[in-house]
């Protein structure tokens, strides 16, 4: 009602605003509003003022939230640096403030399958579950328009950590795109000695995973190949999602691009939040590469806990 008489009292005055109100069943008086006004702020509402000027911090913050983090992650990101606050207080502030997370939307079909190619099973049956790093690994890419043309990114996302091992962006959707993607990925993971063999190796049935070259690549690092249905996104649902926050967090948020070029140093910056900063629900509200560092040192020797955490860097 405050606000409300603040909007028209310079047209109509309290007073008649006051008594319109209550022939309409609204009963406030001018010395109610006149008090209202004049009331210093409350122990709540000055709260909230500090606390709306730290939620804006986590949500935009180029840093942190990127404007992508919705309540439930900006109320994580807050717990995570001390400062304790009731989740349904972050959400009543966003939405009073006009803060909310972005929503992803739909991902059009990239897969184009070679039939004349043998494909090897589905070692994965939708289980996107791994008992520590280098166990299973997913594949997928996608296209983003940009001024100059069509651009394409792929990734190779470790399952047991959700992190981005490997990536590329290029200007075509050839058999080379994917196979930088695995390259980066092999050499981040085996610069440190990490043995890949049995690595399971999950892709869509395109024919830039079925090609010999491929195929070769993940023979010579002792992976195994595993592909899934053909034009069912379910059989790779961990790697479709992560294209889903790409678009969502990076694409639309950052772009419209005008060159590859540009692109590319964006997706560098958001790969590097992404395993870095951005808090993943399904493993406990904690960045990728934190949860890997916990685990080689709850799990292995500090010798080789030392290695695992040279491996992250």
């Amino acid at each position: 009602m405050i606000a409300f008489i603040d909007a028209h009292r310079s047209r109509f005055g309290v007073e008649p605003i006051c008594q319109v109100l209550r022939q309409q069943g609204v009963g406030i008086a001018p010395s109610t509003y006149y008090a209202a006004k004049t009331r210093p702020p409350s122990a709540r509402a000055l709260a909230d003022l500090q606390l709306v000027g730290e939620i804006a911090r986590v949500h935009g913050s180029r840093d942190i939230g990127r404007g992508v983090y919705g309540a439930r992650k900006v109320w994580r990101h807050l717990q995570r640096e001390g400062q304790p606050v009731a989740r349904c207080t972050i959400e009543r502030l966003m939405r009073a403030n006009g803060m909310r997370g972005v929503v992803r939307g739909a991902r059009v079909r990239t897969t184009i399958a070679d039939d004349q190619a043998s494909r090897p099973p589905d070692r994965v049956d939708r289980d996107f579950h791994a008992p520590c790093p280098n166990r299973l690994w997913v594949v997928d890419f996608t296209y983003v328009p940009t001024w100059s043309g069509m651009a394409y990114t792929a990734f190779v996302v470790d399952v047991f950590s959700r992190r981005i091992v490997g990536w590329r962006t290029a200007a075509w959707m050839r058999t080379d795109l994917p196979l930088d993607a695995l390259d980066m990925a092999l050499f981040t993971r085996t610069r440190s000695g990490a043995d890949l063999a049995g690595l399971i190796h999950h892709s869509d049935a395109g024919s830039q995973y079925t090609s010999i070259r491929y195929t070769e690549r993940l023979a010579d690092a002792g992976a195994l190949a595993s592909i899934g249905s053909v034009g069912d996104s379910y059989d790779n649902a961990l790697a479709e999602s992560t294209i889903g926050l790409y678009k969502t967090e990076c694409v639309r948020l950052d772009g419209p691009f005008r060159t590859v070029d540009e692109l590319e140093l964006a997706t560098l910056i958001w790969v590097d939040w992404f395993n870095t900063t951005r808090l993943h629900s399904s493993i406990g509200d904690i960045p990728p590469i934190e949860f890997e560092l916990d685990y080689y040192r709850q799990n292995t020797s500090p010798a080789a806990a030392e290695l695992g955490e040279l491996s992250l860097h």
